[in-house]
């Protein structure tokens, strides 16, 4: 298996590259970045990485970068590119048969009714407001989602929780954990009673493991934690 390193390469945008070979290239996301364009019209991560790969390689014209998965706008961690047509269509069906595994970290202050378990919902989402409700049953225009979690850490004020998502859901996690009565620290949205200073989440996506679409060798990519007091009294 290969496993990428601790370093993180920097450019002048505080991009945060954690794995690159010629096929895919690996970044930890800052809270507040996008991963792809939308209505804001704000520079989205991936044109910042088409910058990076262009001025590194002394690439002219358009620079190809395909984009596999995205995270929520607030949410830190692993966001995974892929830098040929070649490589997008094989990662594209890994996450869709689900053969990559994806796990995160979530501070939240009040303790689960579980300290581990599966929970199963079906979520609607509603476009006005960009959110998610999750039901115990099945309602038209909904879809399964499952994810599995378990407390691997008490804090002073919070609970660390590491989830395992089964689906890919809109705000999955944010809003299973709300519906249990653990909504992530700072997420507004979903029933925290107090924004973070940087307007991000307590959510991270600390790692991701798949088959390298060209190689054909396991890949484990971790993303380290940001930095702030209360992440860096958890045990990374």
């Amino acid at each position: 298996m290969a496993q990428t390193s601790n370093k993180i390469i920097s450019n002048k945008n505080n991009l945060q590259v954690i794995y690159e070979d010629n096929h895919l290239i690996v970044i930890n996301k800052r809270a507040g970045d996008i991963v792809q364009g939308d209505k804001t019209g704000d520079k989205p991560l991936s044109e910042v990485v088409k910058e990076y790969i262009a001025k590194k390689y002394n690439k002219p014209g358009n620079v190809y970068l395909g984009v596999v998965h995205r995270l929520d706008r607030p949410t830190t961690g692993v966001v995974l590119f892929a830098k040929t047509s070649k490589a997008l269509p094989r990662l594209n069906k890994l996450f869709a048969e689900k053969t990559a595994k994806k796990t995160y970290w979530a501070l939240v202050k009040n303790i689960p009714p579980e300290t581990k378990d599966k929970l199963v919902h079906w979520l609607k989402k509603n476009p006005k407001n960009n959110k998610s409700t999750a039901y115990k049953k099945e309602i038209d225009g909904s879809k399964k989602a499952i994810l599995s979690y378990k407390v691997i850490q008490k804090l002073d004020n919070f609970y660390l929780l590491e989830i395992n998502l089964e689906t890919g859901r809109h705000h999955q996690i944010r809003v299973q954990l709300a519906s249990i009565g653990c909504p992530i620290k700072g997420d507004l949205k979903y029933g925290f009673d107090r924004s973070n200073k940087n307007a991000s989440i307590s959510l991270h996506a600390k790692t991701l493991s798949f088959m390298h679409p060209v190689k054909k060798e396991e890949i484990f990519i971790e993303a380290s934690l940001p930095k702030d007091s209360l992440w860096d009294a958890c045990n990374a």
